[in-house]
Formats: C-alpha cells, sequence, structure tokens
C-alpha cells in the first residue's frame, strides 16, 4: 500500500513510518518539524515539509501521489498549550485535519488511521478502566478537538464512505519521546535523572495514568491497516500507575540520586485515567505484549545510547 504518515517525524509517527516500511509498504511523510525531528525521518520514506494547514500545498501531495491511507498522527499536543491557546490548537486539530479529510475525499484514499486520546476525551471517568462507551467529557480544548475529529471521521464515513479507525491512545512513552515541554512525564523524569538533575513532581504525585509502550502502539496501527470496518478502539493496558511510583522506578533504573521533591499541582489535572483493552483485543487480537518494567527499561536504555554522559 501507498501511506501517507502526517506527523512521521514525531515521536510515535516515525515508530509507525519505521513499521510500514520493514512490512513493505510506501510510505510517505508530512511533518512541519515543528515538534517533529529530522534524525527521526525514515531514509526509505519520501518526506515533505509542510503544515497541514497549507491546504492547496497538501492538495498537490495528494494528487501527486495518490494514497491509499492516511495515517494521521500531525497535532498539537500539548494539553496546557491548548488551555492558553485553544484558537491555535483548533486551528492545528481541526481545521488542518479537515484539510486532510478533506484531501482524502477528492482524491481517493479508502481509509483514515487518527491518532486520537483515551484520557483527554474521557474526562474524569465514571469508571475504571474506562471503556470506548464511557461518557466523553473533555476537559480541555486538546480534548475537545480531538473528539471534534472523530466525529467529522464518522461524517466523511457516512458521507463519503471514507474508512477510518480512531485509536484512543493512553499515555504513550518509549524512545524517541520529547523530553522537553508539557509531554510525556517518563521523558522529562528520564532526562533529568540521566543529567543529575532534580525532578518536580506535579501535586501530591497520587495521580494516576495508564503508561503504555510506543512498541505496542505501533502495532495497534499496523493491525488497523487490515481491519475492513470503520471503528472507535482504545489503546492502552488497563493498569493504573501513579507518578510516585513511576519516580520511584525510574529512579533506580537510572541510578540517580534523587528525592521525592513535589511541587504545586497542575490546575484542572485529571486524578486518575486508565483504559479498557477488551475491544480492540476482541476485534484486532491486539493485547499490550510490554510490560511498564521493561518499556521503562528500554526506555532508559535508549535515552543513554542517544546521549550518552
Amino acid at each position: 500500500m501507498k501511506i501517507l504518515v502526517t506527523g512521521g517525524a514525531g515521536f510515535i509517527g516515525s515508530h509507525v513510518v519505521d513499521a510500514y516500511i520493514a512490512a513493505g509498504h510506501e510510505v510517505c511523510v508530512v511533518d512541519d518539524l515543528s515538534t517533529g525531528r529530522g534524525e527521526n525521518l525514515n531514509l526509505k520514506a519520501r518526506f515533505y515539509k509542510l503544515d497541514i494547514r497549507r491546504s492547496e500545498e497538501l492538495q498537490d501531495i495528494f494528487a501527486r501521489e495518490k494514497f491509499d491511507v492516511v495515517n494521521h498522527h500531525a497535532a498539537q499536543m500539548n494539553v496546557r498549550k491548548s488551555v492558553e491557546d485553544p484558537t491555535f490548537d483548533a486551528s492545528v486539530n481541526i481545521l488542518g485535519g479537515l484539510n486532510i479529510l478533506e484531501c482524502c475525499r477528492l482524491y481517493g484514499v479508502k481509509k483514515v488511521i487518527f491518532a486520537s486520546t483515551g484520557g483527554a476525551i474521557y474526562g474524569e471517568q465514571d469508571y475504571f478502566p474506562a471503556d470506548e462507551e464511557h461518557p466523553m467529557r473533555p476537559l480541555s480544548p486538546y480534548g475537545v478537538a480531538k473528539l471534534a475529529f472523530e466525529k467529522y471521521l464518522f461524517y466523511y464515513h457516512q458521507v463519503y464512505g471514507l474508512e477510518y479507525i480512531s485509536l484512543r491512545y493512553a499515555n504513550v512513552y518509549g524512545p524517541r519521546q520529547n523530553p522537553h515541554g508539557e509531554a510525556g512525564v517518563v521523558a522529562i523524569f528520564t532526562k533529568k535523572m540521566l543529567a543529575g538533575e532534580q525532578p518536580i513532581i506535579n501535586g501530591d504525585g497520587t495521580q494516576t495514568r495508564d503508561y503504555v509502550y510506543v512498541g505496542d502502539v505501533v502495532r495497534a496501527n499496523e493491525l488497523a491497516l487490515a481491519y475492513c470496518r470503520s471503528a472507535v478502539f482504545n489503546v492502552g493496558t488497563g493498569v493504573e500507575t501513579d507518578v510516585n511510583q513511576l519516580f520511584r522506578k525510574l529512579s533506580l533504573l537510572t541510578n540517580a540520586h534523587v528525592h521525592e521533591v513535589h511541587g504545586p499541582a497542575k490546575a484542572g489535572e485529571q486524578l486518575r485515567s486508565v483504559l479498557s483493552w477488551g475491544k480492540i483485543h476482541e476485534e484486532l487480537g491486539w493485547s499490550p505484549g510490554i510490560t511498564l518494567d521493561e518499556g521503562l527499561r528500554l526506555t532508559v536504555d535508549a535515552f543513554r545510547k542517544a546521549d550518552p554522559l
């Protein structure tokens, strides 16, 4: 198949590109490199440096390449930035996404695989773990935009026959994750601990997340290619881990001599988030294969190799 991966120079998208190429697919990448990194790009992928909000240039690429599938990972992914500037968030995650869908409609794309979000869409959960039928009450513009794009996918499927799979990720971690800014507490803690710096735990550290290894997320994106219906799937482990536990595991793996230092809690931060993976197991045969301990070890090893002290 000929596949476009938007955001294919980013953390998750670049791993998806690698897997698709290894499986023998022809892959193109669209990424503006605002958060993606050139060193993540697979040399066998054809690369277009482009912001997905640039509609005419995007249409030129679709007209030239004639994609079968679009895997859409390009996003404004910083939840706190979405709160500070919801207009910018919507310009990328909704309007940029609509540019992608219009190109799919105009140029005969058969399927869209969308990187959505679990925790940010469900909001504070009524039950644990949350399945795909859980009420959706997003508490950030980022979550609102991801949910809105899922609704657009449904519309384009119903009206134009565009097939789609929306993968609602839990907290993805692993090699290549950006350790700067808001994205990814595993990467932030790992980078600081390896550098001999003191990480700060927001609040009391009892807030929980469902940490899923990037390699398992990539498998979900591979399995989605062969699935013949449109659907929404959670991609998580069903296991809650609080930030204090995560801190202790990483301090052991990095041999860091750090204390558990707590800072102010972040306003509006979810207290608990954990996703059920029953539906994707039943429909696609997917299950999480990497335990948190093993995934953290792989991640720390990769960070060490990328930036040896």
